[in-house]
C-alpha cells in the first residue's frame, strides 16, 4: 500500500514545468516510491523509470555521444514521437550521468531520435554529493526538494488515523483539543520513540523497528560516508556522530569536541558539514539583536529523525521532546534560537513568522509570562509555549499538533 506524502503535491504540480526536479534526503525516507507514484499518474505511455543503482541500467547513458542515449531508451519505452517523461532514481550511483541529462534536456526536440519535449525527475541520496555535483552544470535548470522523515501530520495517516493539521501557529493554539490529544497520546509516544522513516513506522513490533534502524545506520555509512566522502578514518566519523548525539538541542563548543573525540578542529568542521549535507544533523545559529550583546555564531545541533536520536542516543525525554518540535518548526522556515549571555533564552525563534517558542514538557503560567515578557522585548509577534502535555490556557500548543 502506498501513503501520501506531503511533497507529492508539489511534484504534482511541478509534472510540466520546463525544469528538472531533483528530490533528495537521507536514505530509506521514500524517496523511490515518491516518484513512482507520480511516474504512474502520469496518463502518458511515454515514460520510464529507471534505477541507476543498477549496472545494466548505468548502460544506457554511457554514450560518448549523447545522442545516442535516445536510441538506448527506446528499450524502456521511450519514443522520439511524443515528450518523455524520464525518472531516474539514485543518481549519485552515476556521477557523470548529470552532463548526461543536462544535454538531453537542453536539446530535447533536435534530430529525428529525440522527442519534441523531456521532463526529468531525478533522486539522490545526500545533498552533499548533489550540491558538489550541481554546482554550474545544470544551474538555472533544476528544482530540489527536500523528502524528510514523516512528520506527525504524515505519520498519523500512515497509521490509519489522518486528520487535517492548522497550518499556522495562531491556528494550531486555537484549535487544540482534549480529547483528539487523549486519542492521539499513545501513537505521539510511539512517534517520539521510534520516529518517522516509513519502513519503521509500518514495522509492526518494536524489534522489528529496531532492526531497521540498525539497517538505516547500516546503509548510512556503507553508501554515503564510505562511497561519498574522502574520509580515511571512518571510526572517527562514527565517534563524533555518536557524541554528537549527546548534545541534541545543546550549543556545540568545537574546540571541546574535537579534544573529546581527538581529532583536530579542520576535521570537526569537517564532519560536521557532511552530516549536514546528508541530512543527518542541523546546525541552527542564535537570533541576534544590535542591542544586545548575545552570544554569537556558536550554533545547537539536531538530528534528523526523533527514532534515530532515541535508539542510537538514548538520551533523555525533554531532549527528545525539542528535537522533535525543532522538526516540525523547520518546515514552517527558518529556525534559530535565542540565548544571552546572562542565561535567558528562547528555545525557537522563527524570523520569518516573528514568533518565539519555547518547548516544555507540561508548562505552566510562569512559563508563559516568561516567554511572553522575551517576546515582546525581542519585538516578536507572537510567542507559545508547546508542551508534552495538553495545557487548555491561551498561548500553550501541544506538541502533537504541530
Amino acid at each position: 500500500m502506498r501513503f501520501e506524502r506531503k511533497l507529492l503535491a508539489t511534484l504534482r504540480e511541478r509534472v510540466d514545468t520546463p525544469e528538472i526536479v531533483v528530490v533528495t534526503g537521507m536514505r530509506r525516507v521514500g524517496k523511490t516510491t515518491a516518484l513512482r507514484m507520480i511516474h504512474d499518474e502520469i496518463p502518458s505511455r511515454n515514460k520510464a523509470f529507471i534505477d541507476i543503482e543498477n549496472p545494466i541500467d548505468q548502460q544506457a547513458f554511457e554514450e560518448k555521444d549523447f545522442n545516442n542515449i535516445w536510441a538506448n531508451l527506446q528499450a524502456y519505452g521511450i519514443s522520439a514521437r511524443e515528450k518523455a517523461y524520464i525518472f531516474l532514481d539514485e543518481i549519485q550511483a552515476m556521477p557523470d550521468i548529470v552532463k548526461a541529462v543536462k544535454y538531453l534536456h537542453d536539446h530535447a526536440g533536435e534530430g529525428a531520435s529525440a522527442p519534441p519535449g523531456v521532463k526529468f525527475f531525478l533522486t539522490g541520496s545526500s545533498s552533499y554529493y548533489l550540491k558538489n555535483l550541481f554546482p554550474e552544470s545544470l544551474a538555472g535548470r533544476k528544482r530540489i526538494l527536500e523528502l524528510a522523515p514523516l512528520d506527525f501530520e504524515e505519520f498519523l495517516s500512515f497509521k490509519g488515523q489522518s486528520r487535517p493539521f492548522a497550518e499556522t501557529l495562531a491556528a494550531k493554539e486555537k484549535e487544540k483539543n482534549a480529547v483528539r490529544f487523549e486519542k492521539e497520546r499513545k501513537l505521539y509516544d510511539e512517534y517520539l520513540a521510534w520516529g518517522g522513516f516509513p519502513q519503521v513506522v509500518l514495522a509492526e513490533d518494536a524489534a522489528d523497528k529496531a532492526a531497521l534502524l540498525n539497517d538505516i545506520i547500516k546503509s548510512y555509512f556503507e553508501k554515503d560516508v564510505r562511497l561519498i566522502s574522502d574520509f580515511r578514518q571512518i571510526n572517527q566519523f562514527r565517534d563524533l556522530l555518536l557524541l554528537l548525539l549527546q548534545r541534541a538541542g545543546s550549543r556545540l563548543d568545537v574546540t571541546k569536541l574535537a579534544s573529546e573525540a581527538s581529532l583536530s578542529r579542520d576535521t570537526v568542521y569537517a564532519y560536521l558539514a557532511f552530516l549536514q549535507g546528508t541530512y543527518v544533523v542541523d546546525l541552527i545559529m542564535p537570533y541576534t539583536l544590535n542591542r544586545d550583546r548575545e552570544i554569537s555564531g556558536t550554533r545547537k545541533v539536531y538530528l534528523c529523525d526523533t527514532g534515530f536520536l532515541n535508539y542510537f542516543g538514548k538520551i533523555d525525554q525533554g531532549t527528545l521532546l525539542e528535537n522533535a518540535v525543532y522538526l516540525n518548526l523547520r518546515r514552517m522556515g527558518e529556525v534559530r534560537y535565542y540565548q544571552r549571555r546572562t542565561g535567558r533564552e528562547l528555545d525557537f525563534i522563527l524570523p520569518e513568522l516573528q514568533a518565539g517558542v519555547e518547548v516544555k514538557q507540561r508548562g505552566d503560567s510562569n512559563d508563559l509570562r516568561r516567554v511572553t515578557a522575551l517576546g515582546k522585548e525581542l519585538k516578536l509577534r507572537e510567542q507559545y509555549v508547546v508542551t508534552r502535555e495538553f495545557n487548555e490556557l491561551p498561548g500553550f500548543i501541544p506538541a502533537q499538533d504541530l
